[in-house]
C-alpha cells in the first residue's frame, strides 16, 4: 500500500518597491502562501456531506449541542410509575387534548387536496383505576422504549395514504405499520392550552406596566423621604441599590428586604422595601404562554425520529389561535443558554405531575391558524369503582382557520403541492 504525505508547503517570495522604482531603492519582503486546492476541496466535501444528511442525522448532530444538564441523551429515560387514580381535572385535560387533536386533524383534511392527516398517537378511553388500564399503560411504556413516542398525527401525501388502514391507525401494533409510517412527511404532536393567547398577552402587558410604575414610584419615594435613615453608614449601600433601579434593570434586580423594626420610621422604610420587592417579583414572572415539551418527552421523540426518520413538529392549540414549531427548532433554542429566561424557561410543572418541563415562548413558533372558533363544552358524570364519581368537561366542534402559507412553510411543502 502506498502512503501519501500531505503536500509540502511552498512559499513564494515577492518583492514590492516601497517608492518610485530605482536601481538603488531597498525592497520589502512579502510572503504569500501557496494554494493547492485542498482547502476548497475540504469545504466542498463538507457541504456535500451536509446536503446528504438525513433528517435523523441533522437531529442527532443537534442533540450533541444540547446541555447534558438539561437533557442527557446518553442516559436512558426515567421509568414512569403507573398512575393509580384519575381525577376530574386529569380527564378534562385529556378531553381538551383530544379536541385539539381533532381540530388540527379536521383542519388539514378539509383544507388540503393532496395531503392527508391520520391519527397515530397511542390513546385509549381508559383512565387510571379502570379495569385494563394497567395493561394498557405498561404496553405504552414498552412501546416508548422500542420505537419512541408516537406523535398524535401523521401527514401523508395522498398517493401514499393507505385507504385500507384508514384515518386512524392509533390502535394498530407498531411492528405491522413500520414501513407505512416511514412514508409520512411529518409527525405532529398536538398540545392544548385553555387560554386566549391574545387576551393573555394584553393582560401581561398591563401587569408589567402597572408593577413597573409601582416599583419606580416606590424607589423615588424612599430616596426622597428616607434620606436621613439611609445615610447611616450601615444603610448607605441601599442608596446605591435604589439608584441602580431603572426601567431597564427591573427585570434583573434582586435584593433582600431589610429586617429593620427598632423604630417606627425604620419599620415604615422596611414596608416600602417590601412593596418594591413584591412589585419587582411580579415584573420578573414569565409573561408568555408556552409550547411545553417535557424533558422526558424530548428523549422519546428523538427515539421515534431515530426509528422512522420523519420530521417532527409540536402544534400548540389555544382557544383563539394555533402555533407550530419544529423539533429541530426546539433543540436549536435550548442548545443556546443565552435563550434561557428570554425565549424559554425550565420549570417543574405542577400541572404535569411535577415533571421538568421546557416552556418555549409560543411566539417563537409559527402561527398555524390565525383564528379558532371555540368548541361547545358539556359536563359529564363518570362513575368509578366503589361508587366514586368524577365530573369532567368534554369539548365538541370548533374550527381552526389555517394559515396555509405558514403551514406549508413549517412543513416544507411546495405551495403547488398542498
Amino acid at each position: 500500500m502506498r502512503h501519501f504525505r500531505n503536500p509540502t508547503r511552498k512559499w513564494h517570495i515577492w518583492f514590492f518597491p516601497t517608492h518610485e522604482p530605482t536601481l538603488k531603492k531597498p525592497k520589502e519582503l512579502f510572503f504569500c502562501q501557496r494554494t493547492d486546492g485542498l482547502t476548497e476541496l475540504k469545504k466542498s466535501n463538507f457541504v456535500e456531506q451536509k446536503m446528504n444528511m438525513t433528517y435523523y442525522d441533522k437531529i442527532r448532530e443537534l442533540t450533541k449541542t444540547v446541555p447534558a444538564a438539561l437533557v442527557d441523551f446518553g442516559l436512558p429515560r426515567d421509568p414512569a410509575r403507573t398512575p393509580t387514580q384519575a381525577s376530574s381535572n386529569f380527564i378534562t385535560n385529556k378531553e381538551q387534548g383530544d379536541w385539539a387533536e381533532n381540530l388540527v386533524f379536521r383542519a388539514i383534511n378539509e383544507t388540503s387536496k393532496n395531503f392527508v392527516a391520520v391519527k397515530y398517537g397511542k390513546s385509549d378511553d381508559l383512565v387510571a383505576g379502570e379495569d385494563g388500564f394497567d395493561t394498557f399503560y405498561q404496553d405504552f411504556q414498552d412501546e416508548l422504549d422500542t420505537i419512541g413516542k408516537r406523535p398524535d398525527l401523521l401527514i401523508f401525501r395522498k398517493e401514499d395514504f393507505n385507504k385500507d388502514l384508514g384515518f386512524d391507525i392509533s390502535q394498530i401494533p407498531h411492528h405491522t405499520i413500520t414501513e407505512y409510517v416511514k412514508k409520512a412527511i411529518a409527525g405532529i404532536e398536538v398540545r392544548s392550552s385553555a387560554f386566549l393567547i391574545d387576551k393573555y398577552e394584553e393582560a401581561m402587558q398591563v401587569r408589567t406596566e402597572k408593577f413597573s410604575q409601582i416599583a419606580l414610584q416606590t424607589r423615588d419615594l424612599i430616596l426622597a423621604e428616607f434620606q436621613e435613615e439611609l445615610n447611616h453608614p450601615s444603610r448607605q449601600a441601599y442608596i446605591d441599590l435604589l439608584k441602580s433601579i431603572t426601567p431597564k434593570t427591573l427585570s434583573v434586580t434582586d435584593f433582600r428586604v431589610p429586617s429593620w423594626s427598632s423604630t417606627d420610621r425604620l419599620s415604615e422604610l422596611k414596608a416600602h422595601f417590601r412593596t418594591l420587592k413584591d412589585a419587582i417579583k411580579e415584573i420578573q414572572k414569565r409573561d408568555y404562554l408556552s409550547i411545553t415539551p417535557k424533558v422526558e418527552d424530548i428523549k422519546v421523540v428523538y427515539k421515534w425520529i431515530e426509528t422512522f426518520n420523519v420530521p417532527h413538529f409540536y402544534f400548540q392549540v389555544f382557544f383563539d389561535k394555533v402555533y407550530g414549531i419544529s423539533f429541530e427548532q426546539i433543540l436549536a433554542i435550548i442548545s443556546d443558554s443565552n435563550n434561557e429566561g428570554i425565549i424559554f424557561s425550565v420549570e417543574t410543572d405542577t400541572k404535569n405531575q411535577n415533571k421538568t418541563t421546557i416552556k418555549i415562548n409560543s411566539k417563537s413558533g409559527t402561527p398555524i391558524a390565525s383564528k379558532v372558533e371555540e368548541p361547545i363544552h358539556e359536563s359529564v358524570r363518570k362513575e368509578m369503582d366503589r361508587g366514586r364519581l368524577l365530573f369532567y368537561v368534554t369539548f365538541k366542534g370548533g374550527t381552526a382557520y389555517l394559515d396555509v402559507d405558514n403551514l406549508i412553510n413549517i412543513l416544507v411543502i411546495d405551495s403547488k403541492e398542498f
